[in-house]
Protein backbone atom coordinates (compact mmCIF):
# COMPACT_ATOMS: atom_id res chain seq x y z
CA UNK A 1 0.00 0.00 0.00
CA UNK A 2 1.01 3.52 -0.47
CA UNK A 3 2.43 5.22 2.72
CA UNK A 4 0.87 8.34 1.56
CA UNK A 5 -2.36 6.75 1.48
CA UNK A 6 -2.13 5.26 4.28
CA UNK A 7 -0.77 8.75 6.35
CA UNK A 8 -3.70 10.53 4.33
CA UNK A 9 -6.25 8.30 5.73
CA UNK A 10 -4.76 8.20 9.39
CA UNK A 11 -4.81 11.99 9.26
CA UNK A 12 -8.40 12.53 7.99
CA UNK A 13 -9.80 9.54 10.19
CA UNK A 14 -8.37 10.73 13.57
CA UNK A 15 -9.52 14.46 11.89
CA UNK A 16 -13.28 13.16 11.45
CA UNK A 17 -13.83 11.75 14.91
CA UNK A 18 -11.87 14.54 16.77
CA UNK A 19 -14.63 17.18 15.06
CA UNK A 20 -17.09 15.14 15.70
CA UNK A 21 -17.17 16.45 19.51
CA UNK A 22 -16.97 20.18 18.53
CA UNK A 23 -19.11 23.27 17.07
CA UNK A 24 -17.61 22.21 13.20
CA UNK A 25 -19.12 18.27 13.29
CA UNK A 26 -21.56 19.60 10.86
CA UNK A 27 -19.00 21.18 8.20
CA UNK A 28 -17.15 17.77 9.04
CA UNK A 29 -19.94 15.43 7.61
CA UNK A 30 -21.04 17.65 5.02
CA UNK A 31 -17.47 17.67 3.45
CA UNK A 32 -17.10 13.47 4.21
CA UNK A 33 -20.66 13.00 2.25
CA UNK A 34 -20.19 15.32 -0.32
CA UNK A 35 -16.42 13.30 -0.96
CA UNK A 36 -18.58 10.14 -1.22
CA UNK A 37 -20.87 11.93 -3.30
CA UNK A 38 -19.02 12.90 -6.16
CA UNK A 39 -16.73 9.40 -6.05
CA UNK A 40 -19.10 6.81 -4.69
CA UNK A 41 -22.50 8.57 -5.19
CA UNK A 42 -24.24 5.34 -4.18
CA UNK A 43 -22.84 4.31 -0.63
CA UNK A 44 -22.88 8.78 0.41
CA UNK A 45 -26.65 8.88 1.88
CA UNK A 46 -24.77 6.01 4.07
CA UNK A 47 -21.33 7.07 4.99
CA UNK A 48 -23.61 10.23 6.17
CA UNK A 49 -25.89 7.65 8.26
CA UNK A 50 -22.82 6.03 9.63
CA UNK A 51 -20.59 9.42 10.79
CA UNK A 52 -24.03 10.23 12.47
CA UNK A 53 -24.14 7.06 13.97
CA UNK A 54 -20.70 7.26 15.16
CA UNK A 55 -21.38 10.42 16.58
CA UNK A 56 -24.19 9.22 18.84
CA UNK A 57 -21.92 6.71 19.83
CA UNK A 58 -19.18 9.12 20.77
CA UNK A 59 -21.71 11.31 22.95
CA UNK A 60 -22.97 8.32 24.54
CA UNK A 61 -19.07 6.88 25.34
CA UNK A 62 -18.06 10.32 26.68
CA UNK A 63 -21.17 10.28 28.92
CA UNK A 64 -20.29 7.03 30.40
CA UNK A 65 -16.50 7.92 30.80
CA UNK A 66 -15.31 5.18 27.66
CA UNK A 67 -12.13 6.45 27.14
CA UNK A 68 -11.55 3.45 24.64
CA UNK A 69 -14.70 4.85 22.15
CA UNK A 70 -12.58 7.90 20.37
CA UNK A 71 -9.65 5.45 19.82
CA UNK A 72 -11.58 2.54 18.25
CA UNK A 73 -14.13 5.02 16.46
CA UNK A 74 -10.91 6.55 15.56
CA UNK A 75 -9.25 3.36 13.76
CA UNK A 76 -12.56 2.50 12.29
CA UNK A 77 -12.74 5.75 10.62
CA UNK A 78 -8.99 5.47 9.36
CA UNK A 79 -9.86 1.73 7.97
CA UNK A 80 -12.68 3.03 5.85
CA UNK A 81 -10.70 5.98 4.48
CA UNK A 82 -8.12 3.95 3.56
CA UNK A 83 -10.60 1.27 1.70
CA UNK A 84 -12.02 4.52 -0.30
CA UNK A 85 -8.86 5.75 -1.13
CA UNK A 86 -7.59 2.27 -2.48
CA UNK A 87 -10.92 2.05 -4.25
CA UNK A 88 -10.93 5.87 -6.08
CA UNK A 89 -7.30 7.30 -5.46
CA UNK A 90 -8.47 9.95 -7.49
CA UNK A 91 -10.31 11.15 -4.55
CA UNK A 92 -6.94 11.79 -2.51
CA UNK A 93 -6.50 15.55 -3.57
CA UNK A 94 -10.02 16.28 -2.79
CA UNK A 95 -9.74 14.86 0.46
CA UNK A 96 -7.00 16.66 1.26
CA UNK A 97 -8.97 19.84 0.34
CA UNK A 98 -11.90 19.32 2.74
CA UNK A 99 -9.23 18.37 5.36
CA UNK A 100 -7.42 21.88 4.68
CA UNK A 101 -10.60 23.23 5.14
CA UNK A 102 -11.99 21.79 8.39
CA UNK A 103 -8.10 21.81 10.04
CA UNK A 104 -8.42 25.31 11.28
CA UNK A 105 -11.75 24.12 13.46
CA UNK A 106 -9.95 21.72 14.86
CA UNK A 107 -9.48 22.60 18.84
CA UNK A 108 -6.79 23.86 20.43
CA UNK A 109 -4.29 24.21 16.66
CA UNK A 110 -3.30 27.16 16.52
CA UNK A 111 0.59 26.29 16.26
CA UNK A 112 2.34 27.11 13.04
CA UNK A 113 2.42 24.80 10.47
CA UNK A 114 6.47 24.99 10.62
CA UNK A 115 9.18 27.02 12.70
CA UNK A 116 12.43 27.94 11.80
CA UNK A 117 15.15 29.36 13.78
CA UNK A 118 18.77 29.61 12.92
CA UNK A 119 21.47 30.72 15.32
CA UNK A 120 25.25 31.76 15.46
CA UNK A 121 27.72 31.85 18.04
CA UNK A 122 31.02 32.56 18.80
CA UNK A 123 33.31 33.02 21.47
CA UNK A 124 31.58 32.57 25.03
CA UNK A 125 28.22 33.71 23.61
CA UNK A 126 24.80 31.46 24.60
CA UNK A 127 21.67 31.30 22.67
CA UNK A 128 18.65 30.69 24.11
CA UNK A 129 15.98 29.57 21.07
CA UNK A 130 12.21 28.26 21.78
CA UNK A 131 9.27 27.86 19.53
CA UNK A 132 6.77 29.04 22.49
CA UNK A 133 7.30 29.57 26.53
CA UNK A 134 10.80 29.75 27.36
CA UNK A 135 12.12 29.98 31.03
CA UNK A 136 15.25 30.43 32.12
CA UNK A 137 17.15 30.90 35.25
CA UNK A 138 20.75 31.70 34.63
CA UNK A 139 23.08 32.94 37.81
Amino acid sequence: MDPEIAALAGTAGTTVVTLMMTNAWESARDGMVALWRRFQPARADGIGEELEAGRADLLLARQADDADAEAELTVEWQGRLRRFLLARPEAAEELRRVLDELTPQLPGDTAPERIRMEARASGSARIYQAGRDQHITDR
